[in-house]
């Protein structure tokens, strides 16, 4: 994984939100959303080395460029997003590293990540549960009336390495997991569940999360 930095923002102690695509594409559309309410600003580029396939385009080859931003906004970095997440393990570890030490240079205390969590249950609007990299912080979320994860799971990719990362690196992170019984398909419902419960625990507005309906009624007309 290579890292290529493309401005130096001017920020202190931001909320640092970091996902890519999952279950349902939950984080992906988490990134997305926030970075296009807020017109974040890219300043620093993920790109991986070695792409594991190529595109035959008709007759010829071309090779991808797979790469993830880190982007930034009033008080506000993010990071991920885009279509897929690193394929090697060395390189998802490295991008964790990455995101942990961005967070320490601007002095973040706390790392966000979000994500899906195949419950099989179809509830309206969806919950999201969430978890956090200690049992202080997990049992200051449960006081506060925000639902824990309800059993103990295996939380695979980026989207859950990442708290692992935050914990050894001494940042508090909390991971929000929004419940789907489909993960094949674009949750958008579950997407719009996990942007509220950001919203209540960062005292922040994200945007309007209507349209994040209007793309679930098409989802579930059958489009994608």
């Amino acid at each position: 994984m290579k890292f290529y930095e493309r401005a130096v923002p001017s920020l202190d102690k931001p909320v640092v939100v970091a996902a890519m695509p999952d279950m349902g594409n939950v984080g992906g559309i988490v990134i997305d959303f926030i970075n296009d309410s807020t017109r974040a600003k890219t300043f620093r580029i993920a790109k991986t080395s070695y792409p594991d396939y190529v595109i035959d385009e008709g007759g010829h080859i071309e090779v991808p460029t797979e790469e993830w931003a880190y982007r930034y906004a009033d008080g506000l970095i993010t990071f991920g997003g885009g279509g897929a997440q690193p394929r090697e393990g060395s390189e998802m570890h490295s991008v964790c590293q990455d995101v942990v030490e961005v967070a320490r240079l601007y002095s973040a205390k706390l790392i966000y990540t979000v994500g899906g969590f195949s419950t099989g249950a179809s509830r309206d609007p969806p919950r999201t549960m969430v978890t956090a990299t200690t049992k202080e912080l997990a049992s200051q979320l449960q006081g506060s009336g925000f639902v824990l994860n309800p059993r103990k799971s295996v939380i695979r990719g980026f989207n859950g390495l990442i708290l692992g990362y935050a914990k050894t690196g001494g940042i508090r992170g909390i991971g929000l997991y929004g419940e789907l019984s489909e993960p094949s398909i674009p949750q958008y419902r579950a997407a719009k569940s996990v942007i509220q419960t950001l919203e209540r625990l960062t005292f922040r507005r994200f945007g309007d999360t209507a349209r994040l309906d209007s793309m679930a009624e098409y989802v579930e007309r059958g489009g994608r």
